[in-house]
C-alpha cells in the first residue's frame, strides 16, 4: 500500500531518515520494513544525482516508499525530487495556506497542478509516461512541514487544502523559533504541538514527526501524533556504535 493510502486509512506508518548520502546505508534501511524513508535535500549536501541514487538503493531493498524533503517549497525543487520516483515530496517551513497550494500545485499534474511531464526515473524513463501521469496525482504523498509560529496559527486551513495528506512537525525548528529550541516540555511548544494536533484533527488528517530514539518514541505517541519517523542513519549509526563500545568497556575496562 502507498504511504498516501496509509495515512488516508488512519493508519501509523512507521518511517526512517537517510542523510548520510551512503546508497548502502539507505539500502541497509530500505531493507528493514519500514513504511517509507525520507531522503533528507534540506540540512545535507545531496545533489539531485545523490537523492536518485539513494531512492534507488530503497527501491532495490524491498518495499518501501520513498519521501524525498526538498530544500525549499519550490515547484523545480518538487518536480525535479517526485521525478525520481518518489512515492512522496515533504517541504520545510510551510506557513501559509498559499504555501501549502503551491506544494500541491507543484505535486500534481495538469488539471489538477501544474507539474512538468517528461521521461524521468519515475515513469520508466518514458516507457510509461501515460500511466504514471494518469496515476501520479492520486498516489504522491504531499507533506507539508510546520515548524513556525505561523505556520502553528495557519494549521488547521493548512490542513485543509485539498492535496495535502498530513501535517509534520519539524521539533527541532519549531522549539528553535519558539525561543525554546530543544524544550519539548516547554509550556510554550506543548501547546504550539497540541494546536497542530487539534488543527489537523478538526481537518481530518494525520499528524506526524521526527523522533531521534525510543524515549522520543514514548514522548512523542504519548503526546498523540498519528505516526513517526524512528531514526536516522546518523543515529543509528552513532546509537549502535556507542552502546557496542559501552558494553565492550563494561566487560573489559576502559
Amino acid at each position: 500500500m502507498e504511504l498516501r493510502d496509509r495515512l488516508a486509512a488512519g493508519e501509523s506508518p512507521v518511517g526512517s531518515w537517510v542523510s548520510l548520502g551512503s546508497p548502502a546505508a539507505a539500502e541497509v534501511v530500505g531493507g528493514l520494513d519500514f513504511d517509507f524513508v525520507v531522503v533528507d535535500t534540506e540540512h545535507t549536501p545531496l545533489s539531485i544525482e545523490s537523492a536518485g541514487e539513494l531512492v534507488r538503493a530503497v527501491d532495490a531493498a524491498g518495499d518501501t516508499d520513498t519521501v524525498v524533503r526538498v530544500p525549499e517549497n519550490d515547484p523545480t525543487q518538487v518536480k525535479r525530487a517526485l521525478d525520481l520516483g518518489a512515492s512522496g515530496v515533504m517541504a520545510p517551513k510551510v506557513e501559509s495556506v498559499e504555501a501549502a497550494e503551491s506544494l500541491v500545485d507543484a505535486a500534481s499534474y495538469p488539471p489538477e497542478g501544474s507539474r512538468g511531464v517528461a521521461g524521468s526515473r519515475a515513469n520508466g524513463y518514458g516507457a510509461h509516461t501515460e500511466a504514471y501521469v494518469e496515476s501520479a496525482n492520486d498516489a504522491v504523498a504531499v507533506l507539508p512541514q510546520i515548524e513556525t509560529a505561523a505556520g502553528v496559527d495557519n494549521a488547521e486551513a493548512i490542513a485543509r487544502v485539498d492535496g495535502v495528506d498530513t501535517l509534520f512537525v519539524g521539533p527541532a525548528d519549531l522549539s528553535a523559533n519558539l525561543g525554546c529550541f530543544g524544550e519539548y516540555e516547554d509550556a510554550t511548544f506543548r501547546e504550539a504541538f497540541d494546536r497542530v494536533l487539534a488543527a489537523a484533527e478538526a481537518a481530518g488528517v494525520p499528524v506526524g514527526t521526527l523522533a531521534t530514539g525510543p524515549t522520543e518514541i514514548d514522548a512523542w505517541h504519548r503526546r498523540g501524533v498519528d505516526y513517526l519517523i524512528a531514526g536516522t542513519d546518523i543515529g543509528y549509526l552513532r546509537q549502535g556504535a556507542r552502546s557496542t563500545r559501552e558494553h565492550y568497556e563494561s566487560l573489559f575496562g576502559e
